[in-house]
């Protein structure tokens, strides 16, 4: 499932990994990244299209993809590239731009 995600990534040591899946399964594929504690950091980047992010440490990238590997079986998802967009998502914009990207206050 690897894809060119990794090449988006601009922060040292953090790889974000994009992913596409029905809306209703993104609770779901949250939950069970909370379960596996410290391998990732999903946030929502569009609940309208459904696309998430798995924020993946350089060293659990493998083991986050196995996950979704694993999730792939009952969940229809597929790693995705980038969006061109984050929105309003400033946490992806930090990781994606340097921390230019200003946290709200």
């Amino acid at each position: 499932m690897t894809t060119g995600a990794d090449a988006g990534t601009r922060l040292d040591g953090i790889v974000p990994i994009f992913v596409a899946l029905p809306p209703a399964d993104i609770a779901l594929v949250k939950f069970v990244f909370e379960s596996y504690e410290g391998v990732a950091v999903i946030r929502t980047i569009d609940r309208h299209a459904a696309v998430i992010v798995a924020m993946a440490s350089a060293d659990f990238a493998d083991t986050a993809r196995a996950i979704l590997a694993s999730l792939s079986s009952g969940v229809a998802l597929r790693e995705i590239e980038p969006p061109p967009e984050v929105g309003d998502e400033w946490t992806m914009r930090y990781v994606l731009l340097e921390g230019d990207a200003d946290p709200p206050s």
